[in-house]
């Protein structure tokens, strides 16, 4: 399945009840050259109360994060397996219970919780230089820096990056991911630009260890950003490596997020089979 640009392998565990995905397993089928192909592994099984569980991997393997691409995957799989009787759903994920609907344009909404912490304006030490920076954590941890507040050559204070085209993300988002100051879980990275009242977005994915084409946590705690530090409108558009477009919208109450949601492109590409 592809959730604009993230990909992954889906397993429903109604068709596979006794599949056992080990953390060699996963990162031997998300291997693009010798596997299958893919950002990361969604097992879905059914739960009473709920349209279903859904289990995410990483790329290498690991858990404990949220994937909102993922989920909107899971709730477009879900339709498609017949478990959602209406476009509304309810489902779990890491013990948290979420929600997601359906569309009338095809595409799928995935609401998320209200982010647990957010930190502006800071710097990091690093590429030889202090990058002013800012972090969210949508259920996913994400620093989040504007690429032309980066200089090309540390001693020219003049010579910031000026096209996100061919700005390094896999270079810097990898050495910021691994920054000392995240240790030892380490952060996904995510670079953007702001033009014409829309966001470009490019990230660098911890467990995916590379530059994904979308990556759906990262898209919110941008546009959360962009509404406080720039008065954005709502809701924000944010444009993918992929050229999908994912749109993040929510309502201030109280001086709180509330219904914070992730809309845009979800598909299955192919079915198949594979030996384990």
């Amino acid at each position: 399945m592809s959730g604009a640009g993230n990909d992954f392998i889906l397993f429903d565990k109604k068709i596979n009840p006794d599949i056992e995905l080990t953390t060699q397993n996963i990162a031997k089928m998300c291997e693009r050259r010798t596997g299958i192909g893919a950002d990361g592994v969604l097992l879905i099984s059914d739960l009473k109360n709920f349209a279903f569980e859904m289990k995410y991997f990483n790329a290498d393997g690991s858990t404990g994060s949220l994937c909102a691409n993922g989920a909107r995957c899971a709730i477009k799989y879900g339709s498609e397996s017949g478990r959602i009787s209406n476009n509304k759903i309810l489902f779990l994920t890491n013990g948290v219970e979420y929600s997601g609907q359906l569309l009338d344009n095809g595409l799928v909404r995935f609401f998320l919780v209200r982010p647990q912490k957010m930190k502006q304006n800071f710097k990091i030490k690093a590429w030889n230089q202090l990058i002013p920076a800012s972090f969210v954590d949508t259920g996913s941890p994400h620093i989040v820096i504007k690429f032309n507040d980066v200089l090309r050559n540390p001693a020219d204070p003049n010579s910031y990056y000026n096209d996100l085209d061919t700005f390094p993300v896999y270079e810097l988002g990898r050495e910021i991911r691994y920054h000392k100051d995240f240790a030892p879980d380490g952060t996904n990275v995510n670079f953007i630009r702001i033009h014409d009242g829309d966001v470009d977005i490019r990230s660098y994915e911890r467990g995916v260890e590379n530059e994904t084409l979308s990556c759906g946590t990262g898209t919110v705690a941008a546009a959360l950003l962009v509404f406080v530090k720039e008065n954005f409108n709502l809701p924000v558009n944010v444009h993918q490596k992929s050229g999908d477009v994912l749109m993040v919208d929510f309502k201030i109450e109280d001086q709180k997020v509330q219904e914070l949601s992730l809309t845009g492109p979800a598909k299955i590409i192919f079915n198949g089979e594979i030996t384990i």
